[in-house]
This record gives C-alpha cells, sequence and structure tokens, in this order.
C-alpha cells in the first residue's frame, strides 16, 4: 500500500518509530559474541561485508508510474532489488513515504523543513545538500565512502573528474553520494520511417533537410489522419535544455546550428565566460524558429501542451518528429509501437554545422544526490548498497536471473531503494561497444556484465523476431544499437558547459532571471514580441543582476 506523508508530524512519528536498527528476529544464529562484533566490524567497514542482524531504515522513497513497471506482486519494499540487498548485506528499507515526480520533492521539502528526515533519501541538487549540511541534519560520508565504496564505484565516479564531488564537499567533508549522468551525447531527432517511406523522403542530414521532411508529413499527411491533423516538431515550453541537462522534447539541435547554447554557461567568441541565452547568436536563432513556428514545422500549439499531451500526440501518429536523446525508444517510443507496430520509429543524427559536425553542450556530471540523517548509526549502508547494486550484481554476480529480467522488462530504476543510477561517464559508449563486440563474435555471452548480457538478449531477440518480435525488445534495440551507432560517431563536437553551481547572487534572483529569459524566448517565438525584443532582453538581465552573477561565474572558474 503506497504510504505518504499526511503531516510533517507524520514524517517525525515514523522515524522515532524504532528504524535505522538491528532485528533480533533476523539475527545470524549461533554466533558468538566475539563473532558478532567481528562480523559488525567488517559489515562496517567494507564494501560487502553482511550484517549480523537485519538492519532496517528509513527511506524517503523516490516512485514512478505504474509501480516502476515492477512485475506483478512487486513492491518498493519487496523486490529484485530490495531482495537481492537483504540476501547480500542483510539490510532492509522501510519508506517512509512512496511519491512520483515533483511531489517527491515537495514531500522532501516538507521533511527538511520540520527538521525531521528519514535515514536516507534523494535530493534534487547540490543545492539542497549544502541547506542541509549548514542545518547540520547529514552525516559525514567521507570515511564510509573511502571504507565501503568499491574500488571499482571509486573508479566510476573518478570517471567524471573533480567535479562529481565538489558540489558537494564541504570543509573537506563529502556530505552526499551523487548520481552520475552519463554523456548521454547530442539529441537526434526521432522520425516516422515509415511515413518517410511512403513519401519517397531520403534521410535528413541537415537541419535544412529535416525541416523539407517536417514540411511534407504535414502538406502530405502520410499517416492518414483528418486535415490538419498532423502536427510539426514537438516541443516543450522549455524550448531547450537546462544548464548541463538534454532531456527530450527541446530544440537544443536548432539553436545549436546558430552556435548557440542557451541556458548553458560557455565562452564567447572572446574566450570570456558568458551566458549563453543572452549570446548574439541566440538571437539569430530564435528569428529562425520563430518563422519554422510561423509555418508550423513547430507544433503551433506547444504552448498548450504538456509532456503527457505530447506523449499522447506521439502514441496516437498526430506526430512524426521530435527530437530526444538516445533512450527516447524506452520512453515515449516504446508506448507509440505497442499501439501501432506499423509505427516505425527512427533515430537520425543531424548536422549543425556547415562542416557535417554536431555540436552540443555537455551535461552536469551530476544531479541528484543522497543523503543519510544525523546520527543515523549505519552511514555506510549507502555506498554499500551503491557497490552493490553498480558493482557487484553487474560485474560478479552476471548470471543473476531475476536482476536480468528486471532489465529486460524495462523496469523502471526507481525501484531500487535509492532510485539513482552509478554508471562510467563513457558508460553508454562503453555497453554500444560490448554489444558489438558480442554479435561480432569478438566476446562470448559468458563475458559480458549483467547489464549489457540483458540488452544483448532483448535486442537478439528482436534480430530473430522481427515484426513478432516485442515492444520491448524493439525499444532495447532502436536505443542501444541504432542510436547509439549514431553517436558513436567521430563527426560529434561537445562544448563544455563550465558551470553548473550557484553563486551568492544566483540565489536571490535566478529564479526571476530564469522566468524573464522563458517568457522572453516564448513571446519571440511565438510572435507576440518582434526579434528587437531580444536586445531589450538582455538589457533587463544584465541589470537584474545577470551582469554580477557573470562576474561571479568568472572568479569561481578562475579559481578553480
Amino acid at each position: 500500500m503506497k504510504k505518504k506523508i499526511l503531516s510533517v508530524v507524520l514524517c517525525g512519528l515514523l522515524l522515532l518509530g524504532g528504524c535505522g536498527s538491528v532485528a533480533d528476529s533476523e539475527k545470524e544464529p549461533g554466533l558468538s559474541a566475539a563473532e558478532y562484533e567481528a562480523a559488525m566490524e567488517e559489515a562496517k567497514t567494507t564494501p560487502y561485508g553482511k550484517y549480523p542482524e537485519l538492519v532496517t531504515y528509513t527511506l524517503a522513497k523516490m516512485s514512478a508510474a505504474n509501480n516502476s513497471n515492477m512485475p506483478e506482486g512487486d513492491t518498493y519494499e519487496n523486490n529484485a532489488y530490495t531482495r537481492y540487498l537483504k540476501e547480500l548485506l542483510n539490510i532492509q528499507n522501510v519508506d517512509v513515504f512512496e511519491e512520483k515526480d515533483d511531489q517527491y520533492y515537495i514531500t522532501v521539502d516538507m521533511a527538511i523543513a520540520s527538521g525531521e528526515i528519514p535515514d536516507i533519501m534523494v535530493v534534487k541538487d547540490a543545492e539542497t545538500v549544502a541547506r542541509l549540511y549548514e542545518m547540520d541534519m547529514i552525516e559525514d560520508l567521507t570515511l564510509v565512502y573511502e571504507n565501503c565504496a568499491s574500488q571499482v564505484i571509486k573508479d566510476i565516479y573518478a570517471s567524471y573528474g573533480k567535479r562529481i564531488f565538489e558540489p558537494v564537499t564541504f570543509d573537506g567533508k563529502l556530505m552526499a553520494m551523487p548520481e552520475t549522468s552519463i554523456s548521454d551525447g547530442p539529441n537526434l531527432i526521432w522520425l516516422r520511417q515509415d511515413w518517410m517511406d511512403r513519401l519517397g523522403l531520403s534521410a535528413p542530414k541537415t537541419i535544412e533537410d529535416l525541416v523539407e521532411v517536417v514540411r511534407a508529413f504535414i502538406r502530405e499527411n502520410p499517416g492518414g489522419n483528418e486535415p490538419g491533423e498532423t502536427v510539426g516538431i514537438m516541443c516543450n515550453t522549455d524550448l531547450c535544455g537546462e544548464n548541463g541537462i538534454s532531456l527530450e522534447y527541446q530544440l537544443d539541435i536548432l539553436f545549436a546550428g546558430f552556435g548557440a547554447f542557451p541556458k548553458q554557461w560557455v565562452y564567447d567568441e572572446d574566450e570570456k565566460v558568458s551566458y549563453g541565452s543572452v549570446q548574439p547568436q541566440a538571437k539569430e536563432a530564435l528569428a529562425y524558429i520563430h518563422q519554422l513556428y510561423e509555418e508550423g514545422i513547430i507544433d503551433q500549439n506547444f504552448l498548450l501542451r504538456t509532456d503527457t499531451n505530447i506523449v499522447d500526440m506521439i502514441v496516437s501518429g498526430k506526430c512524426g518528429s521530435f527530437f530526444g536523446p538516445w533512450w527516447a525508444p524506452n520512453n515515449p517510443l516504446v508506448d507509440a509501437v505497442s499501439a501501432d507496430p506499423e509505427a516505425d520509429w527512427q533515430p537520425y543524427l543531424i548536422a549543425t554545422a556547415e562542416n557535417g559536425a554536431t555540436y552540443y553542450h555537455s551535461q552536469n556530471p551530476a544531479y541528484k544526490y543522497v543523503v543519510v540523517r544525523k546520527g543515523f548509526e549505519y552511514p555506510e549502508i549507502v555506498p554499500k548498497m551503491i557497490s552493490v547494486i553498480f558493482d557487484y550484481s553487474r560485474y560478479e554476480d552476471v548470471d543473476n536471473e531475476e536482476l536480468s529480467a528486471y532489465f529486460t522488462q524495462n523496469v523502471d530504476p526507481t525501484a531500487r531503494p535509492v532510485a539513482i543510477n552509478v554508471d562510467y561517464n563513457s558508460g553508454l559508449r562503453r555497453c554500444y561497444l560490448s554489444l558489438m563486440n558480442a554479435f561480432g563474435g569478438k566476446t562470448t555471452y559468458e563475458e559480458m556484465p549483467l547489464l549489457e548480457r540483458s540488452y544483448y538478449t532483448a535486442c537478439k531477440a528482436y534480430l530473430e523476431k522481427g515484426q513478432e518480435a516485442t515492444a520491448q525488445e524493439w525499444a532495447a534495440y532502436e536505443s542501444r544499437i541504432e542510436a547509439c551507432s549514431l553517436l558513436n560517431g567521430k563527426n560529434i563536437i561537445e562544448v563544455e558547459s563550465l558551470y553548473f553551481g550557484e553563486t551568492e547572487t544566483m540565489r536571490n534572483v535566478w529564479w526571476k532571471l530564469q522566468e524573464l529569459e522563458n517568457q522572453a524566448y516564448l513571446k519571440i517565438v511565438c510572435g507576440e514580441e518582434d526579434i528587437s525584443y531580444f536586445d531589450t532582453f538582455v538589457e533587463q538581465w544584465l541589470s537584474m543582476g545577470g551582469e554580477q552573477i557573470v562576474e561571479e561565474v568568472t572568479v569561481e572558474l578562475e579559481e578553480d
């Protein structure tokens, strides 16, 4: 049954109810006092040491729609991951609440405001970690990370450089464990290949090529929709990714075609630190995007659409084009293919420069963070869980059928007690090369890690079954083989996003500047304001604190 915090008081009561303790009923039998102490010491100081008694911990649980796609009967307290952790480490989560999407973080903020937080929880950003540190509410994880993170986990974090820990290290103390953000590469354009074939259209290579394809979709209506129902490229009201973020339904590639990287801290033409949203290249891009909007190449109703409505349009066959990362087949396209097996969605890499290269901005190496309540007796549980799930199960216990089934069944990562992912910065490429080596006969199935095994099984099934393959098998092949083959090319150039932190002035006015920027961009795209309004926006942005923030970011980067 789903548990919610009905009030801040309830959170406190649950925390006082004895969790974060050991359970005598599940004590290892036959241990002497000395053996018990030795086992407990090993458990508290090594990655895989098993506790001699069951250790329970309270958890703020991030959930997802459809019970995270877990098999029937599995819950967030009793599933393949929790059973595995209990078997190997003898630990068990007790969920204080289970919430999804933004409601999860709202409830977390309620718990923080009450002064009572669960033993373990995921928070949304480094700023929240800093707030918890200042309030003296979370544990120092420096020593437990050193003792209880496996060498592979340490190598994984090291692959991101010093930026991975810097935002959550205060006074030399590591106060949170980051979720890693593997390099996704540039967004691809996902198109209905069956529509293209019906119209005899060639694969688009440039932005101009893409516009011609979408124009043909709208005019020729290859999906057989009612007149006027087929829409252009789907996008959401963010228009482009936040600082260091690349998501679906955004137009970063169109901006990059003009050398513009809105919402990113980058170097300008004079090699000075600048905010991409206020640069002249962004003005040129907005003028062009406005033209596409006027023609309908970009969905003219995007201001009215939620992400749920966008998915509905894609699944129902009203839209045949959107920008998205390599993982778009898993969400939303698996639903589109399930609804219409004839829908042939394929990815294309679009060049943003005349030399045929595709430019894109780099990503923030970490988004979410895991923190531990100050005073919790077993803070080492966090690096131990991370080591078991992202090292031991993947590289050692590769024959684990239950975990493998979770991967092949597309169970959402939120099924894990701590809903994060930890993988090498080059994790996407490593997985792709592993699959290609296996299909090419260079390695065997037995030599593959668990995650790669599951994708190999699904991709192999897709190739063997053809039209009889499941939507999940199709999604595995399209994401891990077709999309990744495009991202494995050499003509892709990463533009470094320089800064992901929060300066002193940002803390007070950044939300105002973001609102100003979002409104200005939308007004220009939709024609409410002429392109000359961009200059007015830049003046306002600088005067409202933007100029001071540029100076502060510059100073911080120089100090690094």
